[in-house]
C-alpha cells in the first residue's frame, strides 16, 4: 500500500514537472517568436503638467529626487528639446494619439469632443498584430470613461479623476476604490496586471496615462511633507524690477516690453499675485507639486522592475513624456497655455537596451505630433498620410538624419480661462516669435541662445525688424499651408475663472 502511494505521488510530481516544463517551453517559444518578428514591445508613460526641467538629473530643483526618471536618462536617451504643439491637456493628448496638430484633430480645448473621424495610432498597432492597453487619464472632451477604439485592454476614469479613491472603468466594468487608495498606485497595479495577463505570443503596446501632477496637487500620504522645509529659488521674471517681493536681480528684465495681457494676468487665477484666488501660497503650491511627482516616479520604477524581472527589457522600448509644461512664476504666471519655454517644453525620455544608446542625448527638436509616427515605425508600420509628425527612430539610435530645426505652436482662447489670448508661435533653434490674435497688444521675439529665460523681448528693437518679419511670414506659411487658418469656435460652457468676472457665464 505504501509502495502504491509513493508510485502515485511520483507519477503526479512527474506529470506536474512535465506540465511546467511544457508551459515554460511554450512561453519561451512564444517569447522567441515575438523577438524573431523584430517588433518591439512599446510602453508609453504620460504624465500631466510635468515641466521639462523638474527631474532630478536636470538639477533645476536641488532637493527633488526622481531616481527612476534619472535611470531612464542614464540607461537610455534624454530628448532635451521636446515640445508640445499646444500646451493644454486635451489638445496635446489628442495630438499624441493622432499625430496631428490641434487645428487638424479639432480638439481645441478641454471640452471639445474627439471627432468621429479621428483614428488613434494604437488602432494601427492592433492591425499590425499588437495587443494594446490604455490605462489612466483620457480627458479629451468626453467626460465618460467607456473604452475607446484601438485598445484591447481598458482601465480609465472620467475627466480629471481624483487623486484618492478613484472610480475606474475596467474593460466596461465599474470598480470603486476606497481606503484612501492613491490613483498613481492604482494605475500602476493595472499596468502590471495587463503585462502579466497579456498574450505572450504577441508584441504589446501599453499607454500608461497618469493623473499626476495635475493641480490641485495631492501627494501620496507617504510623501506628504517631505519637502516642507526646503527653500525655493524664484525665477528672475517672477517679479518686475522694483517689486516688493523681488528677491533676485531683475535689472536685466525688460518689463516695459512685456505684453499687457501678461502683466494683467499676474493678478488673476493663473498669476502669482492672486493665484487660484489666493486659495494657496506659491511656496506650498511648488512643494506639493514636487511631492506629487514622487509617486509618479515610483510608478515608472515599478514598470521598469517588472520588465527586468520578466526578461522583457531587451525587447521593449519605454518612453516617458509630459502632456504639457507648467510655469512656476516665470513672467509672473503659473499654469500653462502660453508659448513661453516652461509651458510648451516637456520631459521626454526613451529607453531600450541594445536599441537606444545609454546616456545618449537627442538635441533635435521633437514634438508630441512625432510620437505616433515613431511608435508606428518601431512596429514597422508606415506613417499614415494624415499625420503631421514624423518618426525620429534614427535619432533614438544615435544616427544622423534630416530633421526639422523649427517647430510651430498654437493655443486657442478659452472662455473658462479668458486671461490668455489665442497664441501662435514659431521656434527655431535660436529664435522664438510669438503672435497674439484678437487683442491690442505687443507680440514677442526672443533670442533663446543669449536669453534662455526670455527676459528681453526684442520685438521693438529695430535691429530685429527684418527677422521678425521673416519669422511672422514663415509662421503664416505654416498656418496657411496646413489649413490652420479657420477659427474653430466652440459652444460656451462653464464659469470664467477671472476675479473680474467671477460667477458669470
Amino acid at each position: 500500500m505504501k509502495y502504491l502511494y509513493f508510485s502515485i505521488l511520483l507519477a503526479f510530481l512527474f506529470a506536474c514537472t512535465s506540465m511546467q516544463k511544457t508551459a515554460n517551453q511554450s512561453s519561451t517559444a512564444a517569447k522567441k517568436a515575438v523577438e524573431d518578428s523584430g517588433k518591439k514591445n512599446v510602453i508609453f508613460i504620460l504624465s500631466d503638467d510635468h515641466r521639462y526641467d523638474f527631474m532630478g538629473f536636470m538639477g533645476k530643483v536641488p532637493f527633488l529626487e526622481t531616481p527612476n526618471m534619472d535611470r531612464i536618462a542614464k540607461e537610455g536617451a534624454h530628448i532635451k528639446n521636446a515640445f508640445v504643439s499646444t500646451s493644454l491637456c486635451s489638445p496635446s493628448r489628442a495630438s499624441i494619439l493622432t499625430g496631428q496638430y490641434t487645428h487638424h484633430h479639432a480638439v481645441v480645448d478641454n471640452q471639445s469632443l474627439v471627432p468621429d473621424s479621428a483614428v488613434f495610432f494604437p488602432s494601427y498597432l492592433q492591425k499590425g498584430g499588437y495587443e494594446t492597453a490604455y490605462i489612466g487619464k483620457w480627458h479629451m472632451g468626453e467626460h465618460h470613461d467607456d473604452p475607446r477604439p484601438g485598445f484591447d485592454y481598458w482601465a480609465s476614469f472620467k475627466g480629471q479623476g481624483n487623486y484618492f479613491n478613484p472610480s475606474m472603468n475596467v474593460n466596461g466594468e465599474r470598480v470603486e476604490y476606497k481606503d484612501s487608495s492613491y490613483v498613481s498606485d492604482v494605475l500602476t497595479k493595472y499596468a502590471l496586471e495587463f503585462m502579466d495577463n497579456r498574450s505572450k505570443d504577441k508584441p504589446f503596446f501599453m499607454y500608461l496615462s497618469h493623473k499626476a501632477v495635475h493641480a490641485d496637487f495631492k501627494p501620496a500620504p507617504r510623501h506628504h511633507g517631505k519637502y516642507a522645509n526646503e527653500k525655493i529659488t524664484y525665477p528672475p521674471t517672477m517679479f518686475p524690477p522694483g517689486h516688493e517681493r523681488a528677491t533676485v536681480d531683475t535689472s536685466e528684465y525688460n518689463y516695459k516690453d512685456v505684453p499687457n495681457w501678461v502683466k494683467a494676468q499676474r493678478h488673476s487665477w493663473h498669476g502669482v499675485d492672486y493665484m487660484y484666488h489666493n486659495q494657496i501660497k506659491f511656496d506650498d503650491f511648488y512643494k506639493l507639486y514636487c511631492e506629487t511627482l514622487l509617486a509618479l516616479d515610483e510608478s515608472i520604477g515599478e514598470v521598469l522592475d517588472y520588465l527586468e524581472e520578466n526578461g522583457l527589457m531587451e525587447n521593449t522600448i519605454v518612453f516617458y513624456m509630459g502632456d504639457n509644461g507648467f510655469s512656476f512664476g516665470e513672467h509672473g504666471l503659473i499654469d500653462k497655455r502660453q508659448a513661453y519655454e516652461e509651458s510648451m517644453r516637456v520631459p521626454l525620455l526613451a529607453m531600450g537596451k541594445g536599441f537606444v544608446p545609454a546616456a545618449s542625448k537627442v538635441e533635435e527638436v521633437i514634438q508630441n505630433i512625432d510620437i505616433a509616427p515613431t511608435i508606428l515605425d518601431l512596429a514597422d508600420i508606415e506613417t499614415p498620410e494624415n499625420m503631421d509628425g514624423a518618426s525620429f527612430v534614427p535619432l533614438l539610435k544615435g544616427q544622423d538624419m534630416d530633421w526639422k530645426d523649427t517647430i510651430y505652436y498654437e493655443y486657442f482662447w478659452e472662455r473658462p480661462f479668458p486671461q490668455t489670448p489665442t497664441v501662435h508661435a514659431i521656434r527655431t533653434d535660436r529664435y522664438k516669435y510669438i503672435r497674439y490674435h484678437g487683442i491690442w497688444d505687443i507680440n514677442e521675439l526672443y533670442d533663446l541662445q543669449n536669453d534662455p529665460q526670455e527676459m528681453n523681448n526684442l520685438i521693438r528693437n529695430p535691429e530685429y525688424t527684418k527677422l521678425s518679419e521673416e519669422l511672422r511670414n514663415k509662421l503664416f506659411d505654416w498656418i496657411e499651408g496646413t489649413g490652420g487658418g479657420q477659427m474653430l469656435l466652440k459652444r460656451d460652457k462653464g464659469r470664467r475663472f477671472d476675479h473680474r468676472y467671477r460667477g458669470t457665464y
